[in-house]
């Protein structure tokens, strides 16, 4: 069974998301953009999720965490939660 590690960042809007983005591609670290922006509870542990298998997050979610290459920063994915960044910190297929 395959299992993921992730972290991600939640806000409400895409150009919101797009921002943080670019602040993390030009030296921002991840967890730190995290504890300050994210909506998710998660934010206050820099965004990790933990581990988990497919099914266990909604399915826009999902399907990044299982195909996207691990350590690349992925978003914005929208969910009915809002805009995510996604981070897959660990993956074993």
């Amino acid at each position: 069974m395959a299992k993921a590690s992730a972290r991600h960042i939640l806000v409400k809007t895409e150009e919101e998301c797009n921002s943080l983005k670019n602040e993390i591609a030009n030296g921002a670290e991840f967890g730190e953009v995290a504890s300050q922006h994210s909506l998710c509870p998660s934010g206050k542990q820099g965004g990790a999720l933990g581990e988990f298998g497919p099914g266990q997050m909604v399915k826009e979610f999902d399907t990044v965490v299982f195909s996207a290459p691990v350590g690349e920063v992925q978003g914005p994915v929208k969910t009915q939660f809002g805009y995510h960044l996604v981070e897959v910190t660990e993956r074993n297929d």
